[in-house]
């Protein structure tokens, strides 16, 4: 399990950027090899990652075979403020969908809108639940 100490200005960071940041990337690697990264919106529950995905993406596909990711911000102008995890995924129909999940719906909510799609759309569409557990932290 990922250990973020919010006593040091470095784990505030982190925890900052975890709670206000929008769009995480997160690398999977394909059968051939290949990474394969992906810009998405997630959810930090504070143990673990959550995303939604469409079904039957590369990602979800990727996943399936190789569930070893990684997951990072963009930096700054200059290449600093560098935050990668490296965990765990997979995918997890016990996870409510999309349109359930309070917090997941309160910080995307205009984010659904601004795609002209519904909670309920959204869910739909993106139906694929993802968890991602971190065991690693870089930068």
């Amino acid at each position: 399990m990922l250990n973020i100490n919010p006593n040091t200005d470095h784990g505030k960071h982190i925890l900052n950027k975890l709670n206000n940041e929008h769009i995480i990337w997160i690398i999977t690697v394909s059968a051939a090899g290949v990474p394969h990264p992906s810009p998405v919106w997630f959810w930090w529950d504070g143990q673990s990652f959550l995303i939604y995905s469409r079904a039957n993406k590369p990602k979800v596909r990727n996943i399936e075979i190789h569930p070893t990711v990684a997951l990072h911000f963009n930096s700054d102008f200059n290449g600093h403020d560098i935050v990668i995890f490296q965990g765990t995924a997979v995918s997890d129909p016990t996870i409510p969908p999309a349109n359930q999940h309070s917090g997941y719906l309160e910080k995307y909510r205009e984010g659904i809108a601004s795609i002209n799609m519904t909670p309920e759309s959204f869910a739909q569409a993106f139906s694929n639940p993802i968890r991602i557990t971190s065991t690693t932290l870089r930068g």
